[in-house]
């Protein structure tokens, strides 16, 4: 039995590592999944801070490695790591590879769902009405977000509406998105949240806010793109995570770790939206970039209140150019679609 000594270090560390996590945390998320059943927020979406970025989001698709705890923390809880699939940047990811064959056997399809890239949207905009009991607005109102792929389907089916006539980005002309929060079969849904039916401009005080802190250039807020080294790591730890390992800190804890621990050599390094440790710099790994690939999927709801989209067929879609004007933004999202 541990002494009230080591019961009060024990604490104290945590303690600490969660205040360090909270001081590495950005606060410039907003957190709408904490709004409560029946509540909703009013969101004003706003342009990606890079030009070349057709959209006003990007998308982050990311690989949870469950683990059955920490080696050698005799107290530690099953644990889970976020890694980055590569198939972001258009290159063949090891994981994927494995997890896809596994559909083509019905008795590993819950295994391939487990372990299939999830897919998120991060984008920037004002919170107009907020339905977040005791959120913390930081000093720069512009807030990100992370946009689940069910809130996103229903952005993006209002974007090919062809009686939309401006980009809902539009600081004079632009329309708000109102997300609501219900519950169906005990999960999290958002299937009611609608943009709303009038245009309206951005106030005074929200142009300002964009003159003084300027917009984010959202991919910043991607995960580094590993280079091999990191890549062999990833592709290790899931062959780990798959054989019921325990995460190794002194292996991989230079590249992830789980939320509240430090790296092998007690350093802090700064910790992502996902909760893990991010990794280092990574140098882009030389290989040729497939075509970009639109996957049909099947979805189920995990325990997040998310689907998880697992694969079924892949036809090549030609990527749009980039372009800054609103109108061609429209269209080009709306030809895409009907490519597809």
């Amino acid at each position: 039995m541990a002494s009230l000594a080591e019961i009060r270090a024990r604490l104290a560390a945590s303690e600490n590592n969660n205040r360090s996590a909270s001081t590495e945390a950005d606060n410039a998320i907003y957190a709408h999944w904490n709004m409560k059943e029946g509540s909703s927020s009013s969101i004003r979406f706003l342009p990606d801070g890079d030009n070349n970025n057709t959209y006003f989001w990007v998308e982050r698709a990311m690989i949870r490695l469950p683990f059955n705890g920490v080696k050698g923390d005799m107290n530690s809880r099953p644990v889970q790591i976020n890694v980055p699939c590569v198939e972001m940047w258009g290159d063949a990811c090891p994981i994927l590879a494995e997890v896809r064959t596994w559909f083509k056997d019905p008795s590993l399809e819950d295994m391939g769902r487990k372990y299939w890239k999830k897919r998120s949207y991060i984008m920037q905009g004002f919170i107009r009405e907020n339905g977040v009991p005791d959120d913390r607005a930081p000093e720069n109102p512009i807030r990100r977000l992370i946009i689940s792929p069910q809130i996103f389907t229903i952005i993006k089916a209002s974007l090919l509406d062809p009686e939309l006539e401006e980009i809902p980005t539009d600081y004079m002309q632009g329309l708000d998105f109102r997300v609501t929060k219900t519950q169906k079969g005990g999960y999290a849904d958002y299937s009611t949240s609608k943009w709303a039916r009038k245009e309206s401009a951005l106030t005074e005080a929200e142009q300002a806010s964009i003159e003084t802190h300027g917009l984010f250039d959202l991919k910043d807020f991607l995960p580094a793109r590993p280079n091999e080294e990191t890549l062999a790591v990833i592709k290790e730890m899931f062959e780990a995570s798959v054989d019921g390992q325990s995460f190794d800190m002194d292996r991989w804890g230079k590249y992830f770790r789980p939320g509240g621990y430090r790296s092998p050599t007690n350093t802090p390094g700064p910790i992502t939206a996902d909760g893990n440790a991010s990794q280092p710099a990574a140098t882009p790994v030389a290989q040729a970039a497939p075509a970009p690939v639109t996957e049909t999927v099947t979805e189920t709801v995990n325990d997040t209140g998310w689907k998880d989209a697992a694969p079924a067929t892949a036809t090549p879609v030609a990527e749009p150019k980039a372009t800054e004007k609103a109108e061609d933004i429209l269209a080009m999202i709306r030809a895409r679609q009907s490519a597809s």
